[in-house]
């Protein structure tokens, strides 16, 4: 063994770990620098980014993050994950590895914001047709396929209207033309909706939700059991130069045992308040797919398992925007901020005309997400703002 000065010591340490090491909590493997026992080895080695047998670099993965993307793709019953900057990223990333100029898109009219916003990029930089559907279309959506659609987006429900659309219907039209479908599967956390049981191909998650449940993880994952979309997806998450942090990883790991627990106590304590809110005089409009006004209702009684925490109401229109967001202002309980999976309670107001090509509703909607604490001490909260501001 060549003799060493202390600082070459101090980098270069003897040390190794004793065998036989276990514990509940999964290991965080840090890495940029990934090692390769040769030359041979390292020549010899598979670059294919979708390959999860071996290790390349930091940003292809490690074990940490190699072990959460098998544990997301086993709960929607994928037999590839791969993990993402976040939500957003993970719709990026399908967009980007699926689609080229001269293609055509069609994304739900009650689709993600921001998703919404990448369409018009796509449609205005790379010349790809953007265009929007009813999502409570159906089989109806055969008749907009045209032959350069490749891709036909869906969420469901709609992350703000709510509506549930009827998802086999639209997978069996887009796969008649020849058309991927890529899903949204946020809202359920894919617990109360099995994707691929339902004919679609990829299912996207924003990991800051449900899975993390802390409101302090940004993360995405995108999901799907075709080899072939595997290797595509993988090519270009390489050359997005997409990672994640391998402690964000751990938090995000270290949540799932609890996944579905927390996901059924939103879904009762959800549906608690949603049912007092709705016999409220304030209220013309309950949307909560679980409930039987909710459009697409049928379609979430059929094919979904459970609901979640998150829903919207329509005030009656003789309310102002102001009024609405005064009651806002007044919650204690319930705070002002998107997204949703976390403990603590949210609400936000939405001016719906500036989000859809069609909205004709009247009201100014209201999302809640309803967290973990009692039930009853968020309508306390809701009653008491009510009667301030809008009695």
């Amino acid at each position: 063994m060549t003799p060493k000065t202390l600082q070459t010591a101090l980098v270069h340490s003897e040390y190794a770990p004793p065998a036989g090491f276990s514990a509940l909590p999964p290991a965080i493997h840090h890495a940029s620098t990934v090692l390769f026992e040769s030359v041979a080895a390292l020549r010899g080695h598979v670059h294919d980014w979708s390959d999860k047998s071996s290790y390349t670099y930091g940003l292809k993965g490690t074990p940490t993050t190699y072990e959460l993307e098998a544990r997301l793709a086993e709960i929607e019953g994928g037999t590839l994950c791969l993990v993402t900057p976040s939500g957003l990223a993970a719709i990026t990333l399908v967009d980007m590895a699926l689609l080229a100029t001269g293609d055509d898109v069609l994304l739900p009219d009650n689709v993600y914001g921001p998703s919404r916003e990448l369409g018009s990029w796509l449609q205005a930089r790379l010349g790809v047709t953007a265009r929007f559907y009813d999502p409570l279309i159906g089989s109806g959506l055969a008749g907009m396929i045209r032959p350069t659609t490749r891709l036909v987006w869906v969420e469901a429900p709609g992350s703000v209207s709510m509506e549930v659309p009827d998802v086999p219907a639209l997978t069996r039209a887009a796969h008649a033309h020849g058309a991927l479908v890529a899903m949204d599967n946020t809202w359920s956390a894919g617990l109360a909706f099995q994707p691929f049981a339902h004919g679609v191909d990829i299912s996207i998650q924003a990991l800051t939700k449900y899975q993390s449940g802390g409101s302090d993880v940004l993360m995405g994952a995108v999901i799907t059991r075709d080899a072939e979309l595997a290797r595509r997806l993988g090519a270009v998450h390489h050359l997005l130069g997409y990672g994640v942090g391998k402690d964000d990883a751990y938090l995000v790991l270290r949540s799932l045992p609890s996944l579905k627990l927390r996901f059924e106590a939103h879904d009762r304590g959800a549906r608690q308040v949603a049912a007092w809110l709705k016999e409220r005089p304030e209220i013309v409009r309950l949307l909560h797919p679980a409930f039987p006004d909710c459009p697409g209702h049928e379609s979430w009684k059929r094919d979904f398992t459970g609901a979640g925490g998150v829903f919207s109401v329509l005030f009656a229109p003789r309310f102002t925007e102001a009024q609405i967001d005064a009651f806002i202002d007044g919650l204690e309980l319930f705070k002002i901020g998107y997204s949703w999976g976390g403990a603590v309670s949210l609400c936000l107001p939405y001016r719906m005309a500036d989000m859809r090509e069609r909205w004709e509703a009247k009201g100014t909607l209201v999302r809640f997400h309803i967290g973990l604490e009692d039930p009853q001490d968020l309508i306390e909260d809701i009653r008491r703002s009510l009667s301030v501001n809008l009695g």
